[in-house]
């Protein structure tokens, strides 16, 4: 991965595919303290990801989603690290399962706050718009907190088809994740 973020717009994806595909977003914060002693090496779609780990996916089904997720999420739990979920409320207990299936103690990590997961509607969506700078002010709010509770790394996965459909809001998504760039490096190592 190089360390530039190549940004393709919602409408040249459409124009690409017949089915819109699925969009998902990763970020991962690691803690100065940590990363002064022992620099975290993380995975995804078995490649090492390097210091810029702003990562912007498409899927063209769930089983290829979770295929090439579930790796990179099983790591960072493994790990001890923070896991922050937002996927489409229809879909949460589906994901539980996933991430059950695949060997993760999803209750007691959410009981213990190493796992949370959140409604499009609770993050991107609040007020039934997309707001990028009251989205920004939460992804720092949550990095922030993970590195507060002890977590080494805060990896964050982000189901947005949302952003495929006609919302309001929507046409500032790539301004969004552009200015994501200018956030996460603040946290020393981040993806998304």
């Amino acid at each position: 991965m190089s360390d530039f973020t190549r940004e393709l717009s919602i409408d040249s994806a459409r124009k690409l595919i017949h089915e819109p595909p699925r969009f998902i977003s990763v970020a991962l914060l690691e803690s100065r303290s940590h990363m002064a002693t022992q620099p975290r090496h993380v995975t995804l779609a078995g490649k090492s990801l390097d210091r810029s780990r702003h990562v912007c996916a498409f899927f063209n089904s769930k089983d290829e989603e979770y295929r090439v997720l579930l790796p990179f999420i099983k790591e960072g739990f493994a790990r001890g690290e923070k896991a922050f979920h937002i996927v489409k409320e229809d879909h949460h207990q589906n994901h539980r399962d996933a991430l059950s299936r695949a060997g993760i103690p999803v209750a007691e990590a959410e009981g213990t706050g190493q796992f949370e997961l959140r409604r499009w509607e609770d993050a991107y969506l609040r007020d039934g718009h997309f707001d990028q700078n009251r989205m920004l002010a939460l992804i720092e709010e949550v990095l922030q907190a993970g590195q507060a509770q002890g977590y080494p790394l805060t990896r964050l996965v982000a189901n947005m088809e949302w952003a495929l459909e006609d919302r309001p809001g929507v046409d500032d998504i790539v301004e969004y994740e552009t200015r994501l760039n200018y956030v996460l490096p603040k946290y020393d190592d981040a993806v998304c």
